[in-house]
C-alpha cells in the first residue's frame, strides 16, 4: 500500500515547469521537486491547496492510493 504522487503528470498536462509552479504555489523549487519525485513525507494542506489551484485540478488527480 502506497500513495503516488502523480504532480509531474499533471504539471505536463498543464505545460507548466517545476519553477512557474513553485513560484505560484510559493514553495520552493526543492521542496516541490521531493514531492514531485514521491520522496516527501507528507504535505500541507495549504500547500496541496494552492497546488491544485494553480493547476486548475483535484488533489487526487495528484495523490493516488495504490494497494
Amino acid at each position: 500500500m502506497t500513495i503516488v504522487v502523480n504532480l509531474d503528470v499533471m504539471m505536463a498536462k498543464r505545460k507548466m515547469s517545476l519553477n512557474e509552479l513553485a513560484q505560484q504555489v510559493g514553495v520552493t523549487n526543492v521542496n516541490l521537486s521531493i514531492l514531485k519525485t514521491g520522496k516527501a513525507k507528507g504535505v500541507r494542506f495549504d500547500t496541496l491547496a494552492a497546488i491544485c489551484k494553480a493547476l486548475d485540478c483535484q488533489p487526487g488527480d495528484i495523490l493516488e492510493y495504490i494497494k
